[in-house]
């Protein structure tokens, strides 16, 4: 970094709050009390994200006679369901191209099931008045390099093969008309398939509406034990315990009460910055008229959006794994990476020099070595889990929990015949050799970066066998 451009982006945080802006709201619900005692419930949810709020959600949709009880460890939302970006998205494979290559023989079916999804998603938020600021305006991946650009092209003109609609192709002009910056050589602009919305809101919202549907939910309220429990199952908490017909685990990125499943995910530290409210003039300086959602197509990629009040979101690039694994509150913090981001910035929109950062924050994703989400059934299908998400939770954790639903309820259906359902990725090795692959996919998908995006032998060995470290 050019000591100017250090200097830039130094400044550009000076007055920054290390806390996630979407869960800085005045308007943030006061915490439930802790579950005290014995509980007795039809279903049981551990975990008060989206996942788990979905479907205690849909579980009273479906049965509005069906007696449910969600705890969190924390308070709902406050993990990877109120630090994320936003983007909710109709994919339930981690993109199409992922998608393709994994499941070439369902990816229609699924690129069905995922719009319904969607559309489901927005039609919840419009029955309950859920305030969650969403906005169907679609996402632009963005090629900044010619290697990039060239794949951007190929691959339209596959998505045209595949009938896919929906998806147009912009060169530079067309994309710098809808949003200008001079590192954008063009894009692919997906125009239904993503919205944006508040995160934390989205969330805020589900518990509203869990509540008014008959949910009890319970906050600082950890999961300790899974045990069977005669002809149920019995859930161990710091105070008390649940015993339940049924239980559906969404703690995704937190151990699983289900022990085997721990080896399938491994945490990844994703950081975000985001700026002050722009000026109108600032805010014309760039466009950004049709507010859509934008990624860069790198291997280390950032995303960034316009929220409600016109800030701009920037985040990604860095994927921080800790060694062994484990959790650490101190990595939600990362000075180093908040002053690469910041200037990465000002690169992207040098227009916009002198905008200061309000908010910089990280937090943990449950990442899978096939990057989407993975099922299963434990204690003779008495449970249910759903994890591995791996960042495009918004939107596919509602598919999650129909899936959890249909298993528990032992019935065979269009999303449990699915080979993504009844399937599972590789799990990840033990330390040392977890660390050591990740740190070598990580050091080469860099270096594909900066090389035209060859890959080297580590990454063309790793793209055969199916495994992939992303955040």
């Amino acid at each position: 970094m050019a000591p100017a451009a250090m200097r830039t982006a130094a400044s550009s945080l000076s007055g920054v709050k290390p806390v996630p802006f979407w869960l800085d709201d005045p308007e943030r619900p006061d915490a439930l009390p802790a579950l005290t005692g014995d509980e007795h419930t039809d279903l049981l949810v551990v975990g008060g994200g989206y996942s788990g709020l979905w479907t205690a959600l849909i579980a009273k949709e479906r049965d509005p006679d069906r007696d449910v009880v969600l705890i969190e460890g924390h308070e709902v939302g406050w993990a990877a369901s109120g630090r994320n970006g936003g983007f909710c998205a109709a994919s339930l494979t981690h993109g199409l191209a992922n998608g393709v290559e994994r499941w070439p023989d369902e990816i229609a079916k699924l690129e069905e099931l995922g719009e319904r999804n969607l559309d489901a998603i927005e039609a919840a938020v419009a029955r309950y008045g859920i305030d969650c600021e969403f906005e169907r305006t679609g996402e632009i991946d963005v090629a900044t390099e010619p290697h990039q650009l060239q794949e951007l092209r190929e691959w339209h003109e596959e998505i045209v093969k595949l009938g896919i609609t929906g998806v147009d192709f912009l060169d530079r002009d067309a994309l710098r008309a809808e949003v200008d910056s001079p590192t954008f050589l063009g894009g692919l602009w997906d125009r239904r398939g993503v919205a944006m919305l508040h995160p934390a809101k989205l969330a805020w919202g589900l518990k509203r509406a869990c509540r008014e549907l008959g949910v009890r939910i319970y906050e600082h309220t950890r999961g300790l034990e899974l045990a069977r429990s005669g002809e149920g199952m019995a859930v161990r908490t710091p105070y008390g315990r649940v015993f339940a017909r049924r239980v559906a685990l969404g703690t995704n990125i937190f151990p699983s009460l289900v022990k085997r499943v721990r080896p399938y995910t491994v945490p990844v530290y994703d950081y975000a910055l985001m700026t002050e409210p722009l000026t109108p003039a600032q805010l014309e300086s760039i466009g950004w008229k049709g507010r859509q959602g934008l990624g860069d197509s790198a291997n280390q990629f950032h995303y960034f959006r316009l929220s409600a009040d016109n800030r701009i979101l920037w985040g990604g690039y860095d994927a921080i794994y800790p060694y062994g694994g484990k959790l650490n509150a101190d990595l939600d913090q990362r000075p180093e990476t908040f002053l690469k981001l910041a200037e990465q910035f000002f690169t992207c929109f040098p227009q916009l020099s002198g905008v200061r950062f309000s908010h910089a924050w990280g937090g943990a994703i449950d990442t899978c070595s096939r990057f989407t989400a993975f099922f299963g059934t434990a204690h003779q299908g008495r449970v249910a889990y759903a994890a591995g998400y791996t960042g495009l939770g918004v939107g596919s954790t509602r598919f999650g929990a129909d899936v959890m639903l249909d298993l528990l309820s032992g019935e065979e259906t269009e999303r449990t015949r699915l080979e993504m359902v009844r399937s599972k990725p590789m799990p990840f090795p033990p330390e040392p050799f977890a660390w050591a692959g990740i740190e070598i996919t990580r050091r080469s998908l860099a270096h594909a970066d900066d090389n035209g995006g060859r890959r080297n032998l580590w990454l063309k060995t790793m793209d055969k066998l199916g495994l992939g470290f992303d955040s």
